[in-house]
């Protein structure tokens, strides 16, 4: 059992997998940098100096000043700021993913194999794409050749 667990570790995909993983963290872990402590001030500075993280409502009686002070003091809030900066955050990883992978698949798309035999329509035999005569049955093939009789 120890050595079909060591096997199935040691293969290309579960290390690739592995690797994907850990990159794609570290990648996430930039966008969201990207996204809070770049794009979003100087959207936030254009509609008015709103900072989005502290953008809640808060459903207790009492007034808070920010998320972080509701959050201390146990108040029940809706943070729709946070949750605007993660949906963000999502559509830009989703878009750099979507690129990189369609630009994999633009290099590893494989050519279209073109066929190189075709069917003699007389005899029904497979001869050479280029043939203009069977060489089978000897039959002349497609209008072009009919004046080779």
């Amino acid at each position: 059992m120890f050595n079909e667990f060591k096997k199935f570790l040691m293969r290309g995909n579960v290390i690739d997998l592995a690797v994907g993983i850990i990159i794609g963290s570290a990648f996430g872990k930039i966008v969201t940098s990207f996204v809070s402590d770049i794009l979003m001030p100087p959207i936030g500075l254009l509609l008015g100096k709103v900072d989005f993280s502290n953008l809640f409502i808060n459903l207790s009686d009492t007034s808070y000043p920010s998320v972080a002070a509701a959050k201390e003091a146990g108040a029940a809030t809706i943070n729709y700021g946070i949750f605007l900066n993660v949906v963000i955050d999502f559509l830009i990883v989703a878009s750099a993913i979507f690129l990189l992978v369609s630009q994999v698949n633009r290099l590893h798309r494989k050519p279209k194999e073109t066929a190189k035999t075709k069917e003699c329509p007389y005899c029904m035999s497979e001869i050479d794409i280029r043939a203009v005569r069977c060489p089978k049955c000897t039959s002349v093939l497609g209008e072009k050749c009919l004046n080779i009789i």
